[in-house]
Order: structure tokens, then C-alpha cells, then sequence
């Protein structure tokens, strides 16, 4: 058994970035760093840290004369992320498909069990966010084309919020379910056009559901 030892830092930015994707902390909402100091019960040092660790991920800006600021959920940023996310990804895949292994197949299928078992507990749907990013990015290792690669993790990190919003408030965990066994079937049997077709799909279906829930 591994045991994961974590910075004070880690776990203030795992802490603050949960209340935000959760809407425990609004988008636009001032973070204060004495108040979440005290909540935390650290001093500002690691609150700082974890706010410009934050910022990078898009989740946390600075602004002048208001200080940091949980980032407001926009249709503009929603339209950019996954435009460039179902561009990249199905480009990933495509290279990634005639690479696969049998080990790298049955890696997603457990991602995928993984996932159904985490909507059934109804103590682990905050996990399922997480199991989402490692089912997609499982599919995406194989083209072993590293930077495009890291720009998807990061686009991925960056539209995490959103993608909550999908699966909470826009029926999405109901629709992701088979529409990944699909996308996983289409692998196996090595029909590339139609994973690639179905990944573009998934993830541009995804952005109009946010979209209108944000419309809201």
C-alpha cells in the first residue's frame, strides 16, 4: 500500500478548490485569506500558495484594489474550452487507437466500473468528476504525443468546474454512462472515424447543456 503524503499547500488548494467547483463558494466571491486562514486553520502562507496555484488552473483571479475571486462561470469560456478540448482530444485518439493494448482497454473499462460504482455510492459522486478526467485521459496516453497531451490536461482542468455543472445540474452522469462504453467499444474494435465522431459529440453535446443551464 502506497501512502500519499500531502503539503499543508495540497491540501488547502484540494479544500478551496472543492468549494468552488461545488458552488460552496460562488463564482465572483471575494476569498479572503484571513478568513479562510482561520477556517483552515493555517496561516496565510499556504492560503497564498494555494490561491496563485489556483489562479493557474483558472479557478482563482486576481484583481486590483478587490484581491482574489473565485472566476465567474461564462457561455463565452464554455464555448472556447470545448471547442478546443473536442478539437485536441479526437485528434489524441485518433493517434491513440491503432497503439492500444489489451492493458490499455481494460485500464478504461475499470475507470468506467470505477465510475457507475461511485454514482451508485451516493458518498463518493464527488469522486466521479475526477474518475471522468482518468477515463478520458486514459484514452489519450497511447498517441504518446506529450505536449498535446498536457495542453488537453489542462484544458481538462480548467473546464472541470463546468463539467461538474454538466453532471449535477444537467442530467450528465445519466448520459456520459453509455455513451463511454460506446466510445470504449468503438476502440476495441479499432473503428476510429466513429470514435472520434462520438468523442467530438460527447463533448460538444456536453458544452450546449451547460451553456443552458448557465442561461438559466
Amino acid at each position: 500500500m502506497v501512502i500519499e503524503y500531502k503539503t499543508r499547500t495540497q491540501v488547502v488548494v484540494e479544500v478551496i478548490r472543492e468549494k468552488i467547483l461545488t458552488g460552496a463558494i460562488k463564482a465572483g466571491e471575494p476569498l479572503r485569506q484571513a478568513a479562510l486562514a482561520a477556517e483552515l486553520n493555517v496561516s496565510r502562507i499556504p492560503i497564498r500558495e494555494a490561491l496563485l496555484q489556483l489562479e493557474a488552473e483558472g479557478l482563482v483571479e486576481f484583481e486590483a484594489h478587490k484581491g482574489a475571486t473565485a472566476t465567474k462561470l461564462t457561455a463565452e469560456q464554455v464555448t472556447e474550452l470545448f471547442e478546443l478540448r473536442a478539437l485536441l482530444e479526437a485528434e489524441l485518439l485518433r493517434q491513440a487507437i491503432p497503439k492500444f493494448t489489451e492493458a490499455d482497454l481494460d485500464k478504461s473499462e475499470q475507470l468506467i466500473a470505477q465510475m457507475a460504482a461511485a454514482f451508485d455510492d451516493g458518498a463518493t459522486k464527488s469522486s466521479w468528476s475526477e474518475l471522468n478526467t482518468r477515463f478520458h485521459l486514459s484514452l489519450y496516453f497511447a498517441a504518446d504525443r506529450p505536449l498535446t497531451y498536457e495542453i488537453v490536461q489542462n484544458l481538462i482542468m480548467n473546464s472541470d468546474r463546468y463539467i461538474r455543472v454538466h453532471l449535477l445540474l444537467a442530467g450528465g452522469i445519466d448520459k456520459a454512462d453509455p455513451e463511454h462504453r460506446m466510445l470504449l467499444n468503438y476502440c476495441r474494435n479499432r473503428q476510429i472515424d466513429e470514435a472520434c465522431q462520438l468523442l467530438r459529440s460527447h463533448i460538444t453535446a456536453a458544452a450546449k447543456e451547460i451553456i443552458a443551464v448557465l442561461h438559466k
